[in-house]
């Protein structure tokens, strides 16, 4: 049952197209039970970051699997779209899939080489794929396998060095435009994930006038309290905030414009010719993009940010061959196991019948051997137990390694152990292959 993998990333479509299709992380156990509404999709994770939506499927067909989540991207949430989504897919099919997740795992596929947030991204999808019950054997080990690429990426390489993410390059930007932070009235909208990576940054950067506007004023408390710096300021505040601010950096979940036009322009009154500069790493966008036509507001967003500020990664770029090395031996690993799957019915088959045999045996020559003592029995138990494993052991290393080599060939082998053995359940099996 093929495996694949259909998105959207930053490599090609923009912010606007991204923002419309991310899925707050609240709807995902729907979207994910919707998905498997499809009749060709078996299994289903999704992975929803600021720079990609990705939907990972097992299915019975390519083609069908294939327009299905398509419908599915242009359906779900959506009754129109005033574009054709097509150009901004791809659209990748077992091996081209599965190196695909390592590469995002690992930060390999990032906008920022190696940056941070992508390996608990992965983790989360896999956890929400978990809670929806859409995930079977194979997404379950993909995923698992990833995430432990990832995770041997980040200790064994430079790949995670230097700690540089989008929040962080927000702050190096807002640094590069307006000079030292110490001074600066500095106001950062949202206390997630995000907010807490610029937060630290501005801090390191000797930032002190800060204000953190969040919907959740209690959390904004805790994000100053953490800080030991700033000041929590509630969402009704937002427009005195703005008034005073030099920078603005905003990262909420929030699904429409946060920051808007009037709000901005209502905010610009009465502060002379002093500029704002707005960075937006939201995705869906906080800032409406018509604040430029306000004079005096300079606004930068997340696809603007590795254009604009140069970010020095020499550490990581080394790292890459490394990192791609990993990348290989948990492919080749997962492949190992994948190509496997459709002989494993008849090893077991054939184990469960070797040991129902066995079991049978010793309970006849125990029965007539009465005399046999514990130490003699273990005895006798051992010796049966190392024979059948010596026999079993050739029967099962070919069909392993036919597997790996020539998927044809292991059924071919499979069906003839079926036939020798009367392995009755393994020959369905060999007829339905696994669809986990």
């Amino acid at each position: 049952m093929p495996l694949v993998c259909l998105g959207i990333s930053h490599h090609e479509a923009p912010a606007e197209v991204r923002e419309r299709h991310a899925f707050p992380s609240e709807r995902m156990a729907e979207a994910l039970v919707a998905l498997r509404d499809y009749d060709t999709v078996h299994e289903a994770a999704m992975l929803s970051t600021c720079n990609r939506l990705e939907i990972y499927a097992n299915i019975t067909d390519v083609a069908l699997g294939v327009r299905q989540l398509k419908e599915f991207l242009v359906n779900f949430r959506h009754s129109d779209l005033p574009y054709d989504l097509e150009p901004y897919l791809y659209t990748l099919v077992e091996t081209e899939a599965i190196v695909h997740v390592m590469r995002v795992a690992t930060g390999l596929d990032s906008m920022l080489i190696g940056e941070a947030e992508i390996l608990g991204q992965v983790k989360e999808a896999y956890y929400q794929a978990q809670r929806a019950r859409s995930l079977g054997k194979t997404l379950h080990r993909l995923f698992r396998d990833a995430i432990n690429a990832g995770k041997n990426a980040r200790s064994s390489t430079a790949i995670g060095h230097e700690s540089v993410s989008i929040a962080t390059v927000a702050v190096t930007l807002a640094k590069h435009h307006v000079g030292p932070l110490d001074g600066k009235n500095i106001v950062l909208v949202g206390a997630g994930k995000m907010g807490r990576t610029a937060a630290k940054r501005l801090k390191l950067e000797g930032a002190q006038g800060l204000l953190v506007v969040n919907r959740s004023y209690d959390r904004a408390r805790e994000l100053v309290a953490d800080l030991g710096i700033g000041q929590a300021v509630p969402l009704p505040s937002l427009r005195d905030a703005l008034s005073s601010a030099d920078i603005v950096i905003t990262s909420t979940g929030a699904t429409h414009f946060v920051l808007t036009e009037p709000l901005i322009a209502d905010a610009m009154r009465g502060r002379g010719k002093r500029p704002l500069f707005l960075v937006d790493i939201a995705v869906p966008r906080d800032v409406d993009p018509a604040v430029v036509r306000i004079p005096g507001v300079i606004l930068t967003d997340i696809d603007r940010l590795t254009e604009k500020v140069d970010v020095t990664l020499e550490h990581r770029q080394t790292a890459i061959p490394m990192v791609e090395a990993i990348i290989d031996l948990h492919v080749a690993q997962f492949e190992q196991w994948y190509r496997s799957r459709v002989t494993l019915p008849v090893v077991a088959s054939l184990a469960q019948k070797a040991e129902a045999l066995r079991a049978a045996e010793l309970v006849r020559l125990f029965a007539r051997c009465p005399e046999l003592d514990k130490r003699q029995r273990t005895l006798v138990i051992g010796l049966s137990l190392r024979i059948v494993s010596k026999l079993l052991h050739p029967a099962i290393s070919s069909l392993r390694d036919a597997a790996t080599a020539d998927p044809e060939e292991s059924v071919a082998r499979a069906r003839l152990i079926d036939e020798i053995f009367a392995l009755s359940k393994a020959a369905v099996a060999l007829e339905n292959p696994p669809s986990d």
